[in-house]
């Protein structure tokens, strides 16, 4: 029970950090744990087993779906692209004063 609770908690910070489908690993531990917690419980002990599994797969879904809806793109900056050219051609022209004065 003290695994399930554990892996659970560690399937939340998981899922709400940007682990990817890391995530999954304690989800799925929480998962196998919540189940063997459930099947050794007594009838009047199954609720909190149940909360556990209904927490680690819906924990489960939220990573799925930013897995498969949310895109990871780069963006090129331009004006940063634009600002480090410049800042390159200003120091070709102040080497080339430095040289000329020599």
């Amino acid at each position: 029970m003290i695994l399930s609770v554990v892996f659970g908690l560690l399937g939340i910070a998981f899922t709400i950090l940007p682990l990817d489908t890391l995530a999954f690993l304690p989800i799925g531990f929480a998962l196998v744990f919540g189940l063997l917690t459930l099947k050794q419980s007594q009838d009047s002990q199954k609720k909190f087993p149940k909360i556990i599994l209904t927490i680690a797969a819906l924990c489960s879904a939220v990573v799925l779906g930013k897995t498969l809806l949310v895109k990871d793109e780069v963006a090129t900056d331009t004006q940063f692209e634009q600002q480090k050219i410049e800042t390159k051609q200003e120091a070709k022209k102040e080497l080339e004063e430095i040289e000329g004065l020599e």
